[in-house]
């Protein structure tokens, strides 16, 4: 019965937590909406500037001028409320934690969407304008580029989610070698093999266009050896700190054995 009533309180629990989590969201999306036109034109900036004079966008579908604009404005009010998202979900799950664990787990948290809106702030500032260039440069002679908005935002997003992911390589090195599954020796060895991946999941989740699979895949492997750096380090602070709880112990043996002597002379001396 206790283990049940247990089970019924996480329940309640995290029906508060997700509760929270889309009042959040919701807060956020209605200050988005009022500018949810705006928001695209801001996000449509990397192709409008390349496009030749007279270019523009398109809508082919009848309630696309409407919902993309919404979409934009969700993704922004996600963004946004991120923090308090992550905040929620660690006051769920932080209870059930180590204090080692706390520890490791709050700095990747906050490491891994820091490196997330980083991987979208370069795929956005440098690579897509890069891309569009790229593709309006070779467009023939005659041939109007007019993308529809709804397939502009669908790319952006998967650009997005593809730079985003790979900026996240040194939090999953680092966890992989907290955990133990793997080695910094082992992550050394096979860096050549991981350059090679890098180029060809580049080749996978970008266009296909040379610029934006070496925008993907020189910082993935980049990223990787910087965790690999940062994997040693840490590793290495943490050795140079385990025999330092050794010394209070050690310590205290060697004042046990200097106030022994004394307290052996001072019951000579009651006995004389």
């Amino acid at each position: 019965m206790n283990t049940e009533s247990t089970f019924i309180s996480h329940l309640l629990e995290l029906r508060m937590r997700m509760i929270r989590i889309l009042a959040g969201l919701m807060l956020g999306f209605l200050p988005c909406a009022m500018y949810a036109r705006e928001l695209y034109t801001i996000l449509a900036q990397p192709l409008l500037e390349k496009l030749p004079l007279g270019g523009q966008m398109i809508a082919t579908d009848v309630a696309t001028p409407f919902f993309v604009p919404m979409k934009v404005a969700m993704m922004v009010a996600f963004l946004i409320t991120l923090p308090h998202t992550l905040y929620q979900v660690w006051a769920f799950i932080a209870p059930g934690l180590y204090s080692h664990e706390k520890r490791l787990a709050l700095p990747m948290v906050f490491a891994s969407s820091f490196l997330f809106f980083s991987g979208m702030a370069f795929a956005y500032f440098a690579a897509l304008p890069l891309v569009f260039e790229f593709i309006t440069f070779f467009a023939p002679e005659g041939v109007a580029v007019m993308t529809d908005i709804g397939k502009y935002l669908s790319f952006v997003l998967s650009m997005f989610m593809a730079f985003g992911i790979t900026f996240e390589v040194p939090v999953f090195v680092m966890v992989l070698v907290r955990t133990g599954i793997i080695t910094v020796e082992k992550l050394r060895e096979i860096r050549h093999y991981v350059l090679v991946g890098a180029f060809v999941i580049a080749a996978i989740f970008t266009p296909p266009d040379v610029i934006s699979q070496f925008m993907l895949a020189v910082p993935l492997y980049l990223l990787y050896e910087l965790g690999i750096f940062i994997a040693a380090f840490t590793m290495k602070k943490s050795k140079e700190a385990a025999p330092l709880d050794i010394v209070p112990a050690a310590g205290s043996e060697t004042k046990e054995s200097e106030t022994e002597p004394q307290q052996t002379e001072i019951s000579e001396e009651k006995k004389s």
